[in-house]
């Protein structure tokens, strides 16, 4: 597949979502993301009022759900999300029922290893339960809390090409990629690259970053939309 840009809308409020996702759109993101921080403020309203400003856009809402699966799944396919985030770590069962949601509301799948032991190991387990997407994910606050031991903070890329080459399915690398490295995911073989903190969002604040973003976010699309995802 072609090289796709989503844009998280790690953000605490509808209208400042709102507003950065059309900045993202004329500058060439492809697909947008309700956050965790937004769907935590906003809720369903909060990915209705997405999807009614950006009708034919996919929007990934990410749930991270570890329980009651098929409903969250349900729920938000109902709002308008075209894809959900199920947590490798929850149980078999939860990932079982968040998949036959999808397949009954027609929504996309993407099983996210994040706090897995064995993170290869984790996203074949999540190609076999019929996740459609991996999140090859280095959390929020596992990288902080290594950075302020004075420890070298992990990334994605540091497994990456190894979950790349363990399953079939797409890969999407999250957590605290600089704006080089996620450049860089569809050499890796990951062709769904994910745009948010630090890059665009302030990964403090939780708000739109300052500066130039619309011009930034253009060549970063660019960039990545040139490029040939790296084959397994």
């Amino acid at each position: 597949m072609k090289p796709i840009v989503q844009i998280s809308l790690d953000l605490t409020n509808i209208d400042e979502a709102l507003e950065t996702a059309a900045l993202a759109m004329r500058a060439g993101v492809d697909w947008l993301e309700a956050g965790t921080p937004l769907i935590l403020a906003e809720g369903l309203h909060g990915v209705r009022k997405l999807r009614e400003a950006f009708p034919g856009v996919p929007i990934v809402a990410d749930l991270k759900t570890m329980d009651g699966g098929y409903l969250e799944a349900e729920m938000m396919a109902k709002a308008g999300a075209t894809h959900v985030v199920v947590m490798a770590r929850a149980h078999e069962e939860t990932i079982k029922c968040v998949v036959k949601a999808g397949l009954d509301y027609g929504v996309k799948v993407m099983g996210d290893n994040l706090g897995c032991p064995d993170m290869v190991e984790a996203a074949r387990w999540l190609e076999d339960l019929g996740c459609d997407f991996v999140i090859h994910h280095i959390g929020y606050d596992e990288r902080r809390g290594i950075a302020a031991q004075g420890r070298r903070m992990p990334s994605p890329l540091d497994q990456l090409r190894e979950v790349v080459n363990a399953v079939k399915i797409p890969v999407q690398a999250v957590g605290g990629l600089t704006l080089e490295q996620a450049i860089q995911c569809p050499a890796y073989g990951a062709p769904l690259v994910v745009l948010g903190a630090p890059l665009t969002i302030d990964a403090d604040a939780f708000k739109t970053a300052d500066g130039n973003l619309e011009a930034s976010l253009r060549m970063i699309c660019e960039k990545i939309h040139s490029q040939t995802v790296n084959s397994k």
